[in-house]
């Protein structure tokens, strides 16, 4: 007996919508479950199978939901997005808007799936079923840039090392609110300040401000350049000490000048909020010593499409090119 699957049609009032946002509210259901049916290949729209949560859709589209549809297979990684591969390291360039690992079992689509299908098929006949891939550090699911992952357990235990030891190089670009100056900042962060989000220990809610910041928290170092002055923002340039969870959106946040399109750490922010379709905030420059001639190696990557119309959009002339080694 075949189990009639549910569906239903796209209200005018529904229209333009992203897909996940309809399944949300036409299927009843959570916003996690919505897009896990969207990301697992559970819907269809028109008859077609439609994995993409951001895809809008329009008044009178038919969306079928398949209980039982079998997982997808991982997607291609994007064109352009492998940046370097070798037999001990792949270096990545992370689109915004994909997770670097799962955030849990439920997740797909994710940054370490997409290169591990990707070595699996280049590989095939070496007779390595499923290829080694070493996670050694990650950026957030907003941010986009370079990602190092590692093929060998010496190549894992040489970066982790590196990257526990802070010797590694990570440069960022960053567009934030108002006018930002050049400077460290150093704190310690800590999960919840006090108020559910991370933060500084020196910043804690409740009174704990001006505390005994060596007493609890992770000691965290950002260094900020200004690069460009904009309209009403400022494009920086970020030099990571320390790599912790969140560490430059939360460093900038806490000095008064929020990323432009942040939408945890803003509040409290008085100023006017700048639009824009994410977090600006990519990951430039990376370099580390490669682990098997212990040769000191750098990769580049310029910011993408979306940033750059973010910075022109202020009225930003800074050219990649031309900021990168600065």
């Amino acid at each position: 007996m075949t189990t009639a699957q549910p569906t239903r049609t796209v209200p005018e009032e529904l229209s333009g919508t992203p897909l996940d946002g309809a399944v949300k509210a036409l299927f009843e259901l959570t916003w996690g479950k919505a897009r896990k049916a969207v990301e697992t290949g559970k819907i269809s729209v028109d008859g077609a199978v439609e994995t993409d949560g951001l895809r809008r859709v329009r008044k009178g589209a038919v969306l079928t939901m398949n209980e039982r549809a079998p997982k997808p297979r991982p997607a291609e990684i994007p064109e352009g997005t492998l940046v370097h591969v070798d037999a001990h390291v792949v270096v990545v360039d992370k689109p915004a808007g994909m997770s670097t690992v799962p955030y849990d079992d439920t997740e797909t689509g994710t940054l370490d799936e997409k290169v591990r299908a990707y070595l699996s098929r280049v590989s095939r006949g070496s007779g390595n079923v499923r290829p080694s891939l070493g996670v050694v550090h990650r950026i957030d699911k907003e941010t986009s840039g370079l990602v190092v992952f590692t093929r060998t357990w010496l190549a894992k235990e040489a970066l982790s090392s590196q990257f526990r030891a802070h010797t590694t190089t990570r440069r960022y670009f960053a567009i934030v609110h108002g006018e930002a100056h050049t400077k460290t900042i150093v704190s310690h962060l800590v999960a919840d300040r006090g108020d559910g989000v991370r933060g500084s220990v020196e910043r804690r809610k409740g009174g704990a401000r001006g505390g005994k910041p060596g007493s609890e928290g992770q000691r965290s170092v950002t260094h900020v350049e200004v690069v460009e002055r904009l309209e009403g923002a400022t494009l920086v340039a970020c030099r990571l000490e320390t790599g912790r969870t969140h560490q430059i959106r939360v460093h900038l946040s806490e000095d008064g000048h929020p990323l432009v399109g942040e939408k945890v750490y803003i509040r409290g922010y008085r100023g006017e909020e700048i639009p824009a379709e994410r977090a600006m905030l990519h990951a430039a420059l990376l370099g580390f010593v490669h682990p098997k001639d212990e040769v000191p190696v750098v990769f580049t990557r310029p910011w993408p499409i979306d940033f750059e119309r973010t910075l022109r959009r202020l009225g930003g002339k800074s050219r990649f090119e031309d900021v990168i080694d600065a």
